[in-house]
């Protein structure tokens, strides 16, 4: 097989695949297309070992090698713990406990809503009238659980 001849290769198409999705995920880090690349790399020498493969087999490779980098990836985010000075920093909810929030809409059998800055929670806990100060004291989910302040 001469130089023209590799390059123009379905090995040689994957590869350029896989460096091009690298590429993208420098300039547009998601922690997702690295993963994309890397099925497509593995299928590329996958193809240059043993050319001649169905494009069907090609596909299922590159699903394989992909889903099987996604779970490698998956379990290493997982294992590996990041350090933060703000632990809660995607937990709004979290966020939220121990602030004095004002009832908006009148907590009636335990469910009402509080006006929490320029936004309106859902909110279970006592009944309150409106304009009433409660504390919030957790959430479930996007509810937050309030008690009188």
């Amino acid at each position: 097989m001469t130089l023209l001849g590799l390059w123009w290769s379905d090995g040689a198409l994957w590869l350029a695949a896989a460096l091009a999705l690298a590429i993208a995920e420098l300039i547009a880090p998601g922690f997702f297309m690295i993963f994309l690349a890397a099925g497509a790399a593995l299928t590329g020498f996958g193809i240059l070992l043993v050319p001649g493969l169905s494009v069907l087999i090609q596909a299922v490779l590159f699903a394989l090698f992909t889903g099987a980098a996604v779970g490698i990836g998956r379990r290493w985010y997982q294992r590996s713990e990041v350090e933060t000075e703000d632990p809660l920093l995607n937990d709004r909810t979290s966020r939220l406990i121990g602030t004095v929030a004002e009832v908006c809409d009148p907590i009636i059998s335990g469910e009402g809503r509080v006006r929490v800055g320029d936004g309106a929670w859902k909110a279970r806990g006592p009944d309150m009238a409106k304009g009433n100060s409660a504390r919030i004291v957790g959430a479930e989910g996007s509810v937050l659980l309030v008690e009188r302040a």
